[in-house]
């Protein structure tokens, strides 16, 4: 792959940047599970550099746009249950934002996958929703009738209409983004006055983040930038977001999830995994803070 140097995506400086770990990936060995959400780890990543001005982790050098979009298109969808499970958990974030928004309209979710959050929106209420999503197995794993409220491709601003939309949702996505600051913008461009964005990312400095160290599934070759609390309202705020809110999630996934997400060798993990879920101990959900965060902000103008 061909690899570009970039500065922090935040303050767009390299000076107070300094190396948080060496790359540890082969290039000849990504394959389409490699861009895949919610996969067995792999631990593998870019170059990372730590922004000590705006606490981000940042990828650097990253591959070629190009490449990353054609990635993400080819990318395989590993599971319609784990994805139906995140979205009624951000649902519940949602829910504790439904009556500060000026109405219930319009919304969109950016990275939408199967399109399990789009049912969510349809049933709190909201009159029209679409969704935008670039891997077409996810899409194609979408139920028929959310299917049609997907649109295939990487998020394009030029297809909205500025002031539209009531609510415009991204979970766990503007870590993928060579440029996660201009889709903030851009969220907040397509709001309407009183609008939302809602954003759910990976936690750096989480606790079990800093236990798990390089074997934290956080390490992925997906991400070009790591967030904490601090850089995820730096890059709200940039964006011209007001009363921005930044809050601890509380994921819930069944228990075969969560052994996935173990650092031990994969055929130890795979046999536990079919051996939970033969017995139905691994079909158990569970709720635990694997260190996520939410991040709300308004449009006021």
């Amino acid at each position: 792959m061909r690899m570009t140097e970039r500065q922090c995506p935040l303050c767009g400086s390299a000076g107070n940047s300094k190396v948080y770990s060496e790359a540890n990936f082969d290039a000849q060995r990504l394959d389409e599970f490699s861009f895949a959400s919610r996969k067995i780890p792999e631990y593998a990543h870019y170059r990372l550099m730590l922004c000590g001005k705006c606490d981000l982790i940042y990828a650097s050098p990253i591959p070629a746009e190009n490449t990353l979009s054609s990635k993400y298109q080819e990318a395989e969808f590993v599971s319609a249950d784990e994805s139906g499970y995140a979205s009624l958990t951000y649902g519940r974030v949602l829910a504790s934002m439904l009556s500060k928004l000026p109405d219930l309209e319009s919304a969109l979710d950016i990275g939408t996958s199967d399109g399990a959050f789009l049912e969510v929106l349809v049933s709190s209420g909201f009159d029209q929703v679409e969704g935008v999503e670039p891997s077409r197995a996810s899409i194609a794993a979408a139920k028929p009738e959310i299917r049609s409220l997907i649109s295939e491709g990487i998020f394009d601003s030029s297809c909205y209409q500025g002031g539209k939309f009531s609510l415009i949702t991204c979970f766990q996505t503007l870590e993928h983004l060579s440029d996660p600051q201009k889709l903030c913008r851009d969220i907040f461009g397509y709001l309407k006055s009183g609008g939302a964005g809602l954003l759910v990312c990976h936690n750096f400095r989480a606790v079990s983040s800093k236990v798990l160290g390089a074997r934290s599934p956080i390490m992925d070759i997906e991400h070009l930038q790591l967030f904490s609390p601090v850089s995820l309202k730096i890059i709200m705020e940039n964006a011209g977001f007001t009363n921005v809110k930044v809050k601890r999630v509380v994921n819930r996934y069944p228990l075969h999830y969560w052994t996935r997400m173990l650092p031990m060798p994969n055929t130890l993990k795979k046999y536990l995994i079919e051996t939970s879920k033969r017995l139905r101990i691994g079909l158990v959900p569970v709720s635990l803070p694997a260190g996520n965060i939410s991040v709300t902000g308004y449009r006021n103008s």
